[in-house]
């Protein structure tokens, strides 16, 4: 039986000893399999998130309205009218005007995460 019949019985102890148990997997003195110290992660979807969002709008603009004013005319002796005052135009400035408004604004887009499942090991906790 030479070096080869040797190899052959020492190979199944090389492997043993290879072969990563649950203790050097990370579950300390747990003999459970090994995917039992695994964690497990479990995907889980958040909807959008809004909120209601309150802002000052512009309902008209400020502007200038120009009012026509007559000219004017008085009679100074019985034969004669004469004008008094020109034609002319009167300004009369309007402000902007404003209102709050609500609408709706998206805070947080809709996303997908993956969050660790609970423990199934009753020996590790894993």
């Amino acid at each position: 039986m030479g070096s080869g019949g040797d190899c052959r019985s020492f190979a199944p102890a090389i492997a043993a000893a290879v072969v990563p148990t649950a203790a050097s997997a990370g579950c300390y003195g747990c003999y459970a399999p090994q995917p039992c110290c695994q964690p497990e992660y479990q995907q889980h979807a958040a909807p959008p998130q809004y909120r209601t969002v309150q802002e000052t709008v512009m309902v008209t603009p400020g502007r200038v309205i120009a009012h026509r004013t007559p000219a004017r005319y008085r009679t100074i002796m019985v034969p004669k009218m004469m004008m008094a005052a020109l034609e002319g135009a009167a300004y009369e400035r309007l402000a902007p005007q404003y209102a709050t408004q609500q609408r709706v604004g998206m805070v947080a887009p809709a996303r997908i995460y993956y969050a660790p499942v609970a423990p199934r090991c009753s020996t590790c906790g894993y």
